[in-house]
């Protein structure tokens, strides 16, 4: 086989390789854009109070 042949074959696989990575990137981003878009609504902070005895951060009890 001419080694020409060789390096179009190689170029055209990575063509496709990058164009299915880049497709599946886009489409991670559309699923973890719509999730985040989900969770706004939902995210609440809790405050913490630090127990004086063992020094860790604890949830304020209500």
């Amino acid at each position: 086989m001419p080694p020409w042949i060789i390096v179009a074959l190689g170029t055209l696989g990575a063509a496709a390789l990058a164009k299915v990575i880049a497709a599946e990137t886009r489409k991670v981003n559309d699923r973890m854009d719509r999730q985040r878009a989900a969770e706004d609504g939902e995210l609440k902070t809790i405050p913490l109070v630090r127990d004086p005895v063992t020094g860790d951060y604890r949830p304020r009890q209500p």
